[in-house]
């Protein structure tokens, strides 16, 4: 450690966690991390989040310069004139807002009128929709809202004591469709067509701007999102095409030029860089990895050894995942479903691999809607818990036409946050490189197209929905 350069920190305030590293800001080599949990639910009090933050970095800043939050997309932070939290924030995966989505879509004009306005099409993840749940089911709770932000956008605001302006940045803001990527603004009248009034807005920061600093003098960056900020440490450029299998599951390409599909299926978002990340979003990935394995009895590394007993296309079974509802196909009341049960295809092999390529089935209909607004993949990046399962990359080598690299495992989000937090602090037109992000070999698998897996799954698909 003698010649170790400035250390900076990420946060990944995710879903189920908190979590922190601290790296070296010149080589990014690892020197601690830390993680706490975060309480289970759709709908969350943000000071919960503040209260595990606190835990894990308390004694994880010695010696850090600069730090940025990363953190999941979407959720809905409101704040009364005092700053005080107005109602438990609702989050990506709360689905009460479909109907509220549905209502805003029509009022616009329809799905183009969004697209051309904000780049992506209200369904019930995105805080357009979830203040406008608000308003309808809570008017005098809405009544209230002075200030709106995200969960990122709360914590920066926090660590940096609280001051009189929030700050976001464009990649978090692309998400909440009231931010256009395209024209870099908010759209303020679509808050109050949702809202009914305009709170204030946190400022979007560019992607290396010090926004403020924490008590003890730690210079903050903007933050992100969990998607941008992943994009951010995996360095995602033209022809890469991440796959994250996480809570959720995303797919999404870097892309020099704005996106607006009207089909609602791409989400036309920001990056952490200045260029745009079209993506498309899963509510169901590794969770349903774990559920087959609690049915089955087993592990989940021995469900993906199960997995890989079975041939593909699991004997005709096959799984439609909605296990949560669904946003991408947008069917926020479906419930999963298995098809094609035969008394001799009914196995426990079958099952564990139909679950796999179940949750990978959205994904390669995602990677194909991702083409359709102009991403030329050159190959897909799986990353996230499920990625680590072996099972897991050797199926979505059978339903992905390039080829699939598996980082080693890592926090990739808190990566990217950290990243950025060595970018504002030297400055620059591009994120540094780092030679010491990840330690161990990138697994490679060359296509293995199986086309029966996929027709299976939009057979069952066109057939239920």
């Amino acid at each position: 450690m003698a010649n170790q350069g400035p250390l900076v920190a990420g946060i990944d305030s995710s879903t189920q966690s908190v979590k922190v590293v601290v790296r070296d800001a010149q080589t990014g080599a690892l020197v601690r991390e830390a993680r706490a949990a975060h309480p289970e639910g759709t709908e969350v009090a943000p000071e919960a989040w503040w209260q595990a933050l606190g835990g894990v970095l308390d004694g994880a800043l010695d010696g850090v310069t600069a730090m940025a939050v990363a953190a999941q997309q979407h959720g809905m932070v409101v704040l009364d004139e005092s700053g005080e939290v107005v109602r438990p924030a609702l989050l990506w995966n709360d689905t009460r807002s479909a109907e509220d989505a549905a209502d805003l879509v029509r009022e616009l004009g329809g799905p183009q009128a969004w697209a051309d306005a904000v780049g992506s099409v209200p369904v019930a993840a995105f805080t357009v929709s979830k203040i406008r749940w608000l308003a309808r089911s809570e008017p005098e709770q809405a009544r209230r809202v002075a200030a709106l932000m995200l969960p990122h956008d709360y914590l920066t605001w926090l660590l940096a004591g609280r001051p009189e302006q929030a700050v976001t940045d464009r990649g978090d803001a692309s998400g909440t469709g009231y931010w256009s990527p395209a024209q870099g603004r908010y759209r303020e009248d679509l808050v109050e067509l949702a809202l009914g009034h305009l709170p204030a807005l946190p400022n979007v920061a560019g992607p290396c701007e010090v926004v403020g600093q924490t008590a003890t003098g730690v210079a903050l960056a903007p933050g992100t999102g969990d998607n941008m900020g992943a994009g951010l440490a995996l360095d995602a450029g033209p022809g890469d095409v991440v796959v994250s299998l996480g809570t959720s599951g995303t797919a999404f390409a870097c892309s020099t030029v704005p996106s607006a599909d009207p089909t609602g299926t791409v989400a036309g978002f920001a990056d952490a860089t200045g260029r745009f990340l079209p993506l498309v979003c899963t509510l169901n990935a590794a969770r349903i990895l774990t559920a087959t394995a609690e049915l089955l009895g087993v592990s989940p590394d021995e469900l993906g050894r199960l997995a890989l007993t079975a041939e593909a296309g699991s004997g005709g079974l096959t799984l439609l995942p909605y296990f949560d509802g669904e946003r991408t196909p947008n069917l926020p009341q479906a419930r999963g479903s298995l098809h094609g049960i035969t008394r001799e295809n009914l196995t426990p092999a079958n099952i564990a691999r139909a679950a796999i390529e179940g949750m990978l089935g959205g994904l390669a209909d995602a990677v194909d809607a991702l083409v359709e607004v102009g991403v030329t993949p050159g190959r897909v990046l799986l990353v996230g818990g499920a990625a680590a399962n072996r099972a897991v990359a050797e199926v979505a080598a059978t339903m992905f036409p390039v080829p699939v690299e598996v980082p080693p495992p890592g926090e990739y989000v808190a990566d990217g946050a950290a990243r950025q937090a060595a970018w504002a602090l030297h400055g620059g037109a591009e994120p540094p490189v780092w030679d010491r992000l990840r330690d161990g070999p990138t697994l490679r698998l060359e296509p293995t197209p199986v086309p029966k897996v996929r027709e299976q799954y939009a057979a069952a698909r066109m057939a239920l929905y």
